[in-house]
């Protein structure tokens, strides 16, 4: 099955035909643009969404995905979608810009395989940004450091360590794609028709990698800038590849900012120390602040926890609140504009049942 024909589906080139008319579940292996390439019966179609649907979605984040697996219909060489099933897990970030909709990456993933470069794109603070919003989603998270041969071994270990202390126990692998090193324990977490996700941002290296386990450059790349070591956004669209060992991998553009969707579980979750602090304080409501006898303050003032990694919790944390606050805003503005509706056509047509 070679899903890169998806890709050139997108571009309306020919795609196998169907039985005109036919019903059938399908899964999205590719989006960009507005349009979808589905997969069924080891075929693929472009499609589109129904007028309904289109029209019943209540905003983005209910649209299909890559990684959905959908109703359609076929029509000779094209299909249409009519519904979404449910979703097993969800990769999702405040869309770019705010806002109080989700932006769904990818959905029904197994394993998130977040990468980012020792070089200059090293950063533990997004590191720690990412890790939450995998953990929010459902999906088993692991890092892959890439480029480990632009970096000295004492620097290269130091940096290893340092994204160990922050993952919560999120197993770290150190690769590089130029010599394949570090690539064969990757390799092993990869099982058939299990469907893992690559997200990072620009220029960490997620295609090359993707490239790596599929034994040959099927997906476009370029170098670093070597000015500023900023990567270039090469992969445009949301894409699904078939690996050598049945493993179903989408790779995904690079991401300049990963505003978190996420419930303040999910922050607690990659804080495990602060959330053992926390269970210390006088408080049981303590914001960690200002109050007294406040046990997490006390560790950051005795030296036991970082400043650095205090600032990062509280900062993921009021971010957390505030967008579940919006939310909560959102849904209840939403359902009592929709009871208005609905009490007005009471009003309008009094005998019918609704």
């Amino acid at each position: 099955m070679n899903f890169d024909a998806g890709r050139k589906a997108l571009d309306l080139d020919e795609p196998s035909s169907a039985a005109s008319g036919a019903a059938v579940t399908a899964r999205i292996v590719a989006e960009a643009r507005g349009g979808y390439v589905i997969e069924a019966a080891e075929q693929e179609y472009p499609a589109g969404l129904s007028g309904r649907f289109r029209h019943q979605a209540a905003g983005k984040s209910e649209r299909p995905v890559v990684g959905d697996e959908v109703e359609v219909e076929l029509s000779g060489t094209t299909a249409v979608i009519h519904a979404c099933r449910p979703r097993r897990t969800v990769l999702a970030r405040r869309a770019a810009g705010g806002g109080e909709i989700p932006q769904v990456i990818a959905a029904n993933i197994d394993r998130v395989f977040v990468t980012m470069g020792l070089d200059g794109d090293f950063n533990l603070r997004r590191l720690e940004r990412f890790l939450v919003g995998a953990r929010r989603g459902g999906a088993e998270a692991v890092v892959l450091l890439n480029k480990s041969d632009l970096v000295a071994p004492a620097e290269l270990e130091r940096r290893r360590q340092a994204a160990a202390a922050v993952t919560a126990g999120v197993p770290v692998y150190v690769v590089t794609t130029r010599t394949e090193t570090g690539l064969d324990p990757v390799r092993a977490l990869l099982l058939p028709e299990q469907l893992v996700c690559f997200i990072g941002s620009s220029g960490v290296g997620k295609s090359s990698i993707i490239n790596g386990l599929l034994g040959d450059d099927v997906i476009r790349h370029q170098a670093v800038r070597e000015n500023d070591q900023r990567g270039r956004h090469t992969t445009t669209c949301r894409q699904m590849y078939r690996l050598p060992s049945g493993t179903l991998v989408i790779d995904t553009p690079g991401m300049r900012e990963f505003g978190l969707w996420a419930q303040t579980g999910a922050v607690d979750d990659l804080f495990p120390e602060i959330r053992t602090l926390a269970d210390e304080c006088f408080f049981r409501d303590c914001s960690h602040q200002h109050e007294p006898r406040c046990a997490v303050r006390r560790a950051l003032e005795d030296g036991v926890l970082s400043a650095e990694r205090y600032a990062s919790f509280m900062k993921l944390h009021r971010e957390s609140r505030v967008i579940a606050a919006k939310v909560d805003l959102t849904d209840k503005l939403m359902l009592k504009k929709q009871e208005k509706a609905l009490h007005r056509q009471y009003r309008r047509y009094p005998h019918r049942r609704f």
